[in-house]
């Protein structure tokens, strides 16, 4: 029962506590209710992604990145995904942009020379 707002705040507290499944099913409901709900649809695709539903966040967060090319969090949130899905490739360009947007996250910064690493190793391997 409630509003979607209180299902957010909900879903917020499980995201916070570590349950990131019941979380992603509160905010299901909240984006169904308001899908223009930014925050939302956001947390809904850390859910996914804290919870091993990596298609479904990579989803959600590169809808994030065609409705908001400027938002840093979700080129970042695009970028883990398409790592996570083993697209590394793409995942460095939207790693790169959140970087550039915000060059003090370190948690960007450290992903993208993971994949970039990544990138490098498997180029190596290729030459060998």
């Amino acid at each position: 029962m409630g509003t979607p707002y209180d299902w957010f705040r909900s879903a917020e507290e499980l995201l916070a506590r570590g349950d990131a499944s019941a979380a992603a099913v509160l905010l299901e409901h909240v984006v169904r209710e308001e899908p223009s709900a930014r925050s939302a649809r956001e947390s809904l695709a850390r859910a996914y992604f804290d919870s091993g539903h990596f298609v479904e966040a990579r989803e959600v967060f590169r809808r994030l990145v065609e409705d908001g090319p400027d938002d840093d969090y979700a080129h970042y949130g695009y970028g883990l995904a398409l790592w996570r899905g083993g697209d590394f490739v793409r995942s460095e360009e939207h790693l790169a942009m959140a970087c550039a947007m915000r060059p003090e996250r370190k948690d960007y910064v450290n992903a993208l020379r993971q994949v970039r690493a990544t990138l490098r190793a498997r180029a190596e391997g290729a030459d060998a």
